[in-house]
C-alpha cells in the first residue's frame, strides 16, 4: 500500500512539474508595453527606494528570494554575477518574499542573514509579495504585459529585464545563475 501511494505520488509530482514547465513557455515577450521596468521602484531592505529608472539601459536580473528555500544557495551565484557582470551594465535585484513560505524573517534579519552567509551586496527590496492581489506593481505589471512566464511559482524565480525597459526572458527557479542557458540570455542582452 505503502509502494502505491509512493508511486502514485511520485506520478502527480511528475505531471505538476511538467504542467508548470508547460505553462513557463507561455510568455509574451512582443507584448505592447504601456509602462517599462523604468516606471517602478521597490522600497530597500535599508528603507531607501530602489528606483528602477536609475538603472536605465542596463540589464535588470529581478530574482524574488528567501532564506529557507531548497534554492538559497543560488545567492552565491546571484553574489558572483553582480560581481563579475555590473561592470557590463547587469544589475541584480533581490526581491525577498514569504509567499511561498519560506521567509519568515523581518528586513534586518533578510539583511543580516544574506551578508553574514553570503557576502550579499546587490541591491535587496524590503520584504514584498511577488503573487496574487497584493503582489508589487512591478509583478502586477509583468504578468500582464508578459505573460504567465513572468509570475514566480516559487523563490528563486528570474525575471531578466533587457536594456529597453521590457521583460526579455524568464527562468524558472530550478535555473541556476551560472547556468549556460541564463548566462548566455544575459550575453544576448549586453550586446543589444
Amino acid at each position: 500500500l505503502l509502494k502505491l501511494f509512493i508511486k502514485q505520488l511520485n506520478s502527480m509530482i511528475k505531471k505538476i512539474v511538467f504542467v508548470i514547465m508547460i505553462l513557463s513557455f507561455f510568455s509574451n515577450s512582443s507584448a505592447n508595453y504601456h509602462k517599462l521596468a523604468y516606471d517602478f521602484n521597490f522600497k530597500g531592505l535599508d528603507g531607501n527606494q530602489i528606483y528602477l529608472k536609475n538603472y536605465n539601459n542596463k540589464v535588470i536580473v529581478v530574482v524574488n528570494v528567501a532564506s529557507r528555500c531548497g534554492y538559497t544557495p543560488q545567492y552565491n551565484d546571484l553574489q558572483k554575477l553582480w560581481t563579475e557582470y555590473k561592470k557590463k551594465d547587469v544589475v541584480v535585484l533581490g526581491i525577498p518574499t514569504n509567499n511561498f513560505k519560506q521567509e519568515p524573517g523581518s528586513n534586518s534579519e533578510i539583511k543580516e542573514f544574506c551578508e553574514t552567509n553570503f557576502g550579499i551586496n546587490f541591491p535587496m527590496s524590503e520584504k514584498t509579495n511577488v503573487i496574487g492581489g497584493q503582489a508589487h506593481p512591478f509583478y502586477k505589471w509583468a504578468k500582464k504585459d508578459y505573460g504567465i512566464g513572468a509570475i514566480p511559482k516559487w523563490n528563486f524565480h528570474k525575471i531578466i529585464v533587457g536594456k529597453n525597459g521590457k521583460i526579455v526572458d524568464t527562468f524558472a527557479s530550478f535555473t541556476k545563475p551560472n547556468s549556460k542557458k541564463f548566462l548566455s540570455a544575459i550575453e544576448n542582452e549586453i550586446k543589444n
